[in-house]
């Protein structure tokens, strides 16, 4: 079997497939997918050679640990890396409810609670490792501390610095989608690499400065999800009602998103793909990940990759004035 081509994650000694399987969606991300499904997603995608699944308590209140883990549990432990994030402990809900009420698909039976503290992060890393039933993690990320205030990210990243230093964890580093509230992280001496949702992609590249070339400068390495920026560029045309940044598209952006597609189309490729090939220019990118929650939608991405897009696209994007130069160097 053979596996997807790998880059280093610094001097950690971990290499992580270029293209890594997002798990939000097996924790029933706006729908429900069943267990069976869930594995089958998770087996196929080793199938085709992705080493790299990333995950988090914060998907599906747990259920996205659990189900990865139980899916990994028959492959070797050297032959992938894992990820997951601490900053949200999953306890009780004091007052239940049906469903959770942030964005997945779950009985509503337990609840988020915000922690970014020492005791906190090691509580969020045992925590994981009883649902993934793991011995350890490869990587692990504050999960959005933007979200919580000045001081969360750089207490979690020091916390988990400590827990590195003891061989708890392999790497350390930030998640957000939102890398211009934290800038100081990705420069503070103590990440390895920091994960970009969603402002690093064909679409925007805003998190070229406030992250991927600070990083860069910093000798930090950066995993960029949501290439898709929700799904709006996840069809080769998109649709009037498509969907970025979890909300509908507004209509200036649809029409960016088409200029996009046409460009693609004029170079015998689609926006897709070139979607998924245009972060990995970037030399600090080691990785995207992909929410692929079916086996036809893995099929399509990984053939997506593998095709690659035309080297003339990149340049003419530029001067349509739709990619930033600065991207290309």
């Amino acid at each position: 079997m053979t596996t997807l081509p790998a880059r280093p994650l610094g001097t950690t000694g971990l290499h992580l497939s270029e293209v890594g399987f997002g798990a939000s969606v097996i924790g029933n991300l706006h729908r429900a997918v069943s267990d069976e499904d869930a594995a089958r997603a998770v087996e196929h995608a080793w199938e085709r050679g992705v080493r790299y699944f990333d995950t988090a308590p914060h998907y599906g209140l747990g259920l996205s640990e659990r189900r990865l883990g139980r899916a990994l549990a028959g492959v070797p432990r050297d032959e992938f890396v894992l990820s997951t994030k601490v900053g949200r402990l999953i306890e009780p809900n004091p007052h239940p409810t049906e469903l959770d009420d942030d964005g997945f698909v779950v009985p509503g039976d337990l609840r988020r609670v915000w922690d970014f503290s020492p005791d906190g992060v090691r509580r969020s890393l045992d925590d994981s490792l009883d649902r993934l039933g793991l011995d350890h993690v490869d990587i692990a990320y504050a999960h959005d501390p933007d979200q919580l205030g000045p001081g969360a990210g750089l207490d979690a990243l020091e916390a988990l610095a400590g827990l590195r230093d003891q061989g708890v964890v392999g790497a350390i580093g930030v998640g957000t989608n939102a890398p211009d509230r934290v800038p100081g992280l990705f420069t503070a001496g103590l990440a390895d690499v920091v994960m970009v949702a969603g402002r690093y992609t064909l679409l925007e590249q805003g998190g070229l400065a406030s992250a991927l070339e600070p990083a860069r400068a910093a000798g930090v390495a950066v995993v960029v999800v949501g290439v898709f920026n929700s799904g709006l560029l996840a069809s080769p045309w998109p649709a009037a009602d498509a969907r970025y940044d979890y909300t509908r598209a507004p209509a200036s952006t649809i029409a960016r998103a088409r200029r996009l597609a046409e460009v693609c189309e004029r170079h015998g490729t689609t926006l897709p793909a070139a979607a998924i090939a245009f972060p990995l220019l970037h030399p600090a990118v080691v990785a995207i990940a992909l929410g692929m929650r079916t086996v036809e939608q893995i099929d399509t991405n990984v053939d997506r990759y593998e095709r690659g897009v035309p080297a003339e696209l990149w340049p003419d994007l530029v001067r349509e004035g739709l990619v930033d130069a600065a991207a290309l160097r």
